[in-house]
């Protein structure tokens, strides 16, 4: 077995607590709403939900991500999706 499949295979245990879709409330879900109508996904990722606690910080972040991750540049979208992929790949969390 190689190391990058022992990896795959490791149990992750969360560090960060944070608000499921089904329950979120209040500001947290109008955020998660709001997130899900851009999208055009059914569930929040991990990664936004971190910030599920302060949801006006939740909002600035998505509206960094749009910008900096999902804007031309030096890569491209395609490319940025791809090692989006990729990432969130190796750490077990769906893109």
């Amino acid at each position: 077995m190689s190391s990058e499949t022992a990896v795959v295979k490791q149990k992750v245990e969360r560090k960060i607590g944070f608000v499921e879709d089904a329950e979120a409330t209040g500001e947290v879900a109008k955020v998660y709403d709001e997130w899900r109508a851009k999208s055009g996904r059914q569930q929040m990722p991990g990664i936004l939900k971190c910030f599920s606690h302060r949801p006006d910080f939740l909002r600035q972040v998505m509206g960094f991500s749009d910008t900096v991750h999902f804007s031309e540049g030096h890569l491209n979208r395609k490319t940025k999706e791809a090692i989006a992929s990729y990432v969130s790949y190796l750490n077990r969390c769906p893109y």
